[in-house]
Parts: C-alpha cells; sequence; structure tokens
C-alpha cells in the first residue's frame, strides 16, 4: 500500500465527471487499498478516487474510525436510489479544500447501491455522519464540490 498525493482544488480533475469501473482487478483493489491508507494519513472520513487524480466512480468511508477500530467501506460505481425528504446542515471539509468548511444541507438518509471490487452489487440505507460522508464523496464523482453548496449562516 502507498500514500497517494490528493489533489487539489482547482485542479481540472476535481470538475470532471468520473467514468464507471469496468475492470474489477488487482488494480482496482490496490487503489482502493491505497485510497484507504490515503484516508487515514491525511486524515480524512472519506476519499474520492479524483481526489487523487483518477477519474473513476470508486471513493472509500470510514466516518468511526477515529473514535474507534478502522471499518473502511469501498463504494464502487454508486448511485443513490432514494433520499429523505428530511435534511441535515452539518460542516463538512474536504481534503482537496484544506481549512475550508463548508456548512451543506443534504438529505438525512439516503439509499444506496453499489459494487464491491470484485463487481458484486449491494445495497443499503445510510443516515447520519455516513449518509453525508456518502453523499459529499459521491459529489466528487460528479465533479461537484462542497464549496459549490454551502450555505452562508444567517440570523
Amino acid at each position: 500500500m502507498a500514500v497517494l498525493d490528493i489533489v487539489l482544488h482547482p485542479a481540472p480533475v476535481l470538475r470532471a465527471e468520473a467514468k464507471p469501473v469496468t475492470l474489477f482487478d488487482a488494480t482496482l483493489s490496490r487503489l482502493a487499498a491505497d485510497m484507504i491508507e490515503t484516508m487515514y494519513d491525511a486524515p480524512g472520513r472519506g476519499l474520492a478516487a479524483p481526489q487523487v487524480g483518477l477519474p473513476l466512480r470508486v471513493f472509500v468511508t470510514d466516518v468511526d474510525w477515529r473514535e474507534g477500530d478502522p471499518a473502511p467501506k469501498i463504494f464502487v460505481n454508486p448511485e443513490i436510489t432514494d433520499a429523505s425528504d428530511e435534511t441535515v446542515l452539518r460542516e463538512e471539509g474536504c481534503l482537496s479544500i484544506p481549512d475550508t468548511p463548508c456548512r451543506v444541507r443534504r438529505p438525512a438518509r439516503i439509499e444506496l447501491k453499489w459494487q464491491d471490487l470484485t463487481g458484486l452489487g449491494h445495497e443499503a440505507a445510510f443516515d447520519g455522519v455516513q449518509a453525508t460522508c456518502i453523499q459529499h464523496e459521491l459529489d466528487h464523482l460528479n465533479g461537484i464540490l462542497c464549496i459549490d453548496r454551502h450555505e452562508e449562516e444567517t440570523e
């Protein structure tokens, strides 16, 4: 495994729509392992392939590793299939836009379908910080950054 360089805004790869993964092989597994190591080293809670310069529909997350044991999740070709009407406003950070927290409103609960490293399909519902993180990383795959969704505080 290796720690990869994180691409910083305004690099063009961060604004490009990532391509679907079609080859589920050792190279993809190595990429995912390197992304996980990079995420922990940064330290972050999620990392998308465009953030390491690769326009592929892959991201990794681990929202609880700082408070407990590492339990990384790998999502290949993810797609939100449903989202709650209820929303939550959270402060989000981005490894590609350091020191620039954004307040972003997102659905509180999502249903997601994705593939694993072997190409096997999965579906599950997510809520809380995990739902926020997944939506943030999925935005990266679509060329959207948290600064695009930032809500100013109103009093």
